[in-house]
């Protein structure tokens, strides 16, 4: 009996299948095959679009990717994300790999490149100068955490030292980061978030602003700062530039191509085609250790026919 993947199944019951229970077993090993399919089901169990309504083996496509970084796909933990997309050339919805700020550490650290790590919020009346030049900060941090966390935040500013000594910072004004996601974002809207701010969307279409950026834009500006700093300055290991990569590709493109459909499913209207954003930038090489040869990343593949009939995607065939 032929499946058709256009038509959406219950992610579940598609990894019983025994032609995807074989070709798991044949890429991850019998074991470790069954351990993931509990975690993926695990970590979609609270989303019914990646559950029932995605095209399951570009789900099944994503978490094999924070796998092969050594990341759970547990939300919970936030490493990493499987986002709902719509495909208009597919005409289905896809799950897309995407990496949580938290994800970032954790493969930075694994480098052994890094002797400290982090990112933070600056609140209101902490900042007191930064210097463009140099990239230095000089802030004066509340001391009580309670009234620290009630404080209005103001920007964001994120540090790293490598075992060698060598030292770089970056601010970032909150007013940067809107701007900048709503420049390069397919989810985030600066005019869209001042409306829902000032309580202006009716309620039937508040899943519209279901986007990270709206539901955890702390999550997200962090994870913009760290990338800003990583990418610019970093020593970026394998995993670390590949978890880049597949950030950009998931979240980067100008905003005029996409728009919000439904929950937190995202419609691009180039295809969920590869949009190079053009901020990025080549890690300097001053300071820094000597980087890993980048070794190729998998692609998301197009779908084939088994010899029994069953359509799935390239990866699970190769």
């Amino acid at each position: 009996m032929l499946i058709d993947l256009a038509k959406p199944q219950n992610l579940n019951a598609y990894m019983e299948l025994p032609a995807v229970i074989g070709r798991l077993g044949e890429k991850l090993g019998l074991d470790e095959a069954k351990k993931f399919k509990a975690a993926l089901s695990s970590a979609v169990s609270t989303n019914p679009v990646l559950l029932t309504e995605c095209e399951p083996g570009s789900v099944i496509n994503a978490a094999l990717i924070g796998h092969s970084l050594n990341l759970p796909p547990s939300p919970q933990l936030g490493y990493y994300y499987i986002v709902p997309y719509n495909n208009k050339k597919k005409n289905c919805k896809e799950g897309q790999f995407q990496i949580g700020y938290k994800g970032y550490i954790q493969l930075a650290m694994r480098s052994g490149y890094y002797l400290r790590l982090n990112v933070t919020e600056v609140k209101k009346g902490e900042f007191v100068k930064w210097n463009p030049l140099t990239e230095e900060i000089e802030v004066n941090f509340i001391e009580n955490p309670v009234e620290r966390e009630k404080a209005e935040t103001v920007g964001y500013c994120g540090y790293f030292e490598y075992t060698n000594g060598f030292t770089k910072m970056i601010y970032w004004t909150i007013e940067q980061i809107r701007v900048h996601a709503d420049k390069y974002s397919k989810a985030y809207s600066l005019e869209n978030d001042k409306l829902l701010k000032s309580g202006k969307i009716p309620s039937g279409e508040m899943w519209k602003y279901s986007s990270f950026w709206y539901s955890d834009f702390d999550g997200m500006a962090k994870k913009t700062v760290l990338r800003q700093l990583l990418s610019k300055w970093g020593s970026m290991s394998v995993d670390m530039q590949v978890a880049f990569e597949e950030d950009i590709k998931t979240d980067y493109v100008p905003f005029a191509q996409a728009q919000i459909t439904a929950g937190n499913v995202i419609e691009n209207e180039a295809g969920s085609e590869v949009v190079e954003a053009a901020f990025e930038e080549k890690p300097a090489k001053r300071g820094r250790p000597k980087k890993e040869t980048k070794k190729p990343v998998d692609k998301p593949q197009e779908e084939v026919e088994t010899d029994d009939g069953i359509t799935m995607p390239e990866w699970a065939t190769e």
